[in-house]
């Protein structure tokens, strides 16, 4: 691990190497070693780099941690949604644009978005013709119907986003296909399917985001012959143009090409590489380097580069980086069920004595790794505001020790206590700025044990409201950027007391406030946009007047493409990483 002293230095030169850069414009060429390489720096945020339709050849990912689930019902991770796109499908998708436009939903397995019925309760969709599965079976509306249904299997089926079973059955009548008694396991009544083409949703009210919904891996398909629960995971069977050829988990994932897939029943997915290869190795540090000698092409968790990886990289390769602005959030969730944090002045004190700048100088410096937050919402998302109850921007992210010490005395600890704080291991920088907030609270008294877990594992650590009570964790740090660019599809996971799952729980502060879960409802429940995006404004200021959740950067990136990627470019439809599936290699 870099010392902070030297993770200091290299951010310095980052930020220094990209105002450079920028500076000189960031044109299309390497003027630094007179090269032109026909990309350039930043050049995928808005464009396609290197367009091309050759097929052949493999596309090599390498990521620091694995997925965190292959099963399109059960994963939660952004860069798996990605991926996954290569062998699963959904009724609608995003578009396969640059930049903002790939926010635009358009028909993946359905011809198109839905047909929506004037009172906004019923969606219906009309499947493209020629869908087929792996096997060559024809995929149908009942395919659709069955792998949805699984979502209410919530004893089986852990881990991925409730939207769906939230708004179609609010009162959770439906048990899942596994102990669904009807012949054909399609009980699920706010689903119809009327013919084999037809898909029809009956919601109980008017939900303004739910083809955003449907756009998730949770709104794939499963072939009822083919699902084996929990181990689904293992084997996926593929309703895209690659299927799984062999896994390893934790170590490795191959792709090959469906060959029963049917390009007319596809029109997004070029599908151009012969083979994908995934290879997953905890040392970051070294994957950044084999990116850069060519071994690989790509990080297939997209989080960026390591410090020392962003030095060599804008110094030597600029030509093959970008500098993204992500969706994401870094922040530490404050749990509320771990003494003294059910105290809103203890919680107050931990914002006080954060050194928001050093915290920001860790992750790589406000060019590298993004601005202080001061918002619980990011910039993109309607209900952030400028809103600062603790001064973070006005005394440009340096502490408060004064605050912090007088938050402690009302809380009735003047000297301070203990606490556990988690960070991941996998995630670049993660457990620095953790162990640079553990040596920032412990100038005011709060002593804080850093306990570094494994981000694979985290929905059911962190996600664990059990696990967490047993170990004591008090504190976790992590990161989060919106399942769909509302208030709804950034927050709700995170503050809705009605999304506190026993596993797969991303509300970790387990904050249990009916006045956030009425806000909730009553901007979803809006169909005037700028209503709901002021009851999100006021719920962000709830949240951080109640010291509920601390944020502290919106997150930037330095991220790798090789130079023998097509097609490449940035989407912010999956929070600024590339599109996955429409990339090609050009040997």
């Amino acid at each position: 691990m870099l010392s902070k002293r030297r993770l200091a230095a290299g951010a310095a030169l980052v930020v220094a190497a990209l105002v450079t850069t920028t500076a000189c414009g960031g044109g299309d060429s390497d003027s630094d070693n007179g090269s032109d390489k026909g990309a350039g720096y930043n050049a995928a945020l808005d464009k396609v780099v290197n367009a091309s339709t050759k097929k052949g050849g493999t596309l090599k990912f390498i990521g620091k941690q694995d997925f965190d689930n292959l099963d399109p019902q059960r994963t939660y991770y952004g860069m798996t949604w990605d991926f996954m796109r290569f062998f699963t499908r959904t009724l609608v998708t995003y578009d396969t644009k640059p930049g903002d436009a790939s926010n635009k939903l358009v028909g993946d397995l359905a011809t198109g978005p839905a047909e929506v019925s004037a009172d906004g309760k019923t969606y219906t969709y009309k499947l493209r013709d020629g869908l087929t599965w792996e096997d060559g079976s024809a995929l149908t509306s009942k395919d659709v119907k069955y792998g949805i249904e699984r979502i209410w299997a919530t004893d089986v089926i852990t881990g991925g986003p409730a939207y769906i079973k939230q708004t179609l059955d609010p009162e959770g009548e439906y048990p899942g296909p596994y102990k669904d008694k009807s012949k054909d396991k399609l009980g699920l009544k706010a689903i119809e399917t009327p013919d084999d083409q037809t898909v029809v949703f009956k919601l109980p009210k008017p939900n303004g985001d739910f083809e955003q919904f449907l756009a998730m891996p949770t709104g794939a398909p499963v072939k009822q012959s083919e699902d084996t629960g929990a181990k689904y995971t293992n084997k996926p069977f593929s309703s895209g143009p690659y299927k799984v050829e062999s896994r390893q988990a934790g170590k490795s994932l191959t792709l090959v090409r469906n060959t029963n897939w049917k390009k007319a029943s596809d029109p997004l997915r070029p599908a151009l590489p012969d083979k994908i290869t995934v290879t997953i190795s905890a040392n970051l540090e070294e994957n950044d380097k084999r990116l850069m000698e060519g071994d690989y092409d790509l990080d297939v968790n997209g989080t960026g580069m390591t410090q020392s990886g962003r030095v060599s990289a804008v110094q030597e390769h600029k030509e093959s980086v970008d500098n993204i602005q992500t969706s994401f959030v870094r922040y530490v969730a404050l749990v509320h069920t771990a003494k003294p944090f059910d105290n809103v002045d203890c919680r107050k004190a931990v914002f006080y004595a954060t050194d928001f700048a050093g915290l920001q100088q860790v992750r790589g410096g406000e060019v590298a790794g993004g601005e202080i937050a001061n918002s619980v919402f990011p910039k993109s998302i309607p209900g952030y505001t400028d809103y600062d109850p603790y001064g973070v921007l006005a005394r440009k992210g340096k502490p408060d020790v004064a605050k912090a010490k007088e938050a402690l005395k009302e809380c009735g600890e003047p000297n301070g206590f203990s606490t556990k704080l988690t960070a991941r291991t996998n995630n670049p920088g993660e457990v620095d700025a953790a162990e640079a907030l553990q040596e920032q609270l412990g100038k005011v008294g709060i002593k804080v044990e850093v306990d570094p877990i494994d981000g694979a594992q985290s929905s059911s650590i962190t996600g664990s409201p059990k696990v967490v009570k047993e170990r004591g964790y008090g504190m976790t740090m992590t990161g989060w950027g919106p399942d769909f660019p509302t208030g709804q599809g950034y927050g709700q996971p995170l503050f809705d007391s009605r999304f506190i799952f026993p596993n797969g729980n991303y509300n970790e502060s387990q904050i249990k406030d009916e006045d956030i879960d009425k806000m909730f409802d009553d901007a979803i429940a809006s169909t005037d946009p700028a209503e709901a995006k002021k009851i999100y404004e006021e719920m962000n200021k709830r949240l951080l007047d109640n010291a509920d959740w601390m944020p502290f950067i919106y997150e930037k990136n330095i991220s790798w493409r090789s130079p023998r990627l097509t097609n490449v470019y940035s989407s912010a439809a999956y929070n600024g990483r590339y599109d996955y599936v429409m990339l090609g290699v050009t040997k």
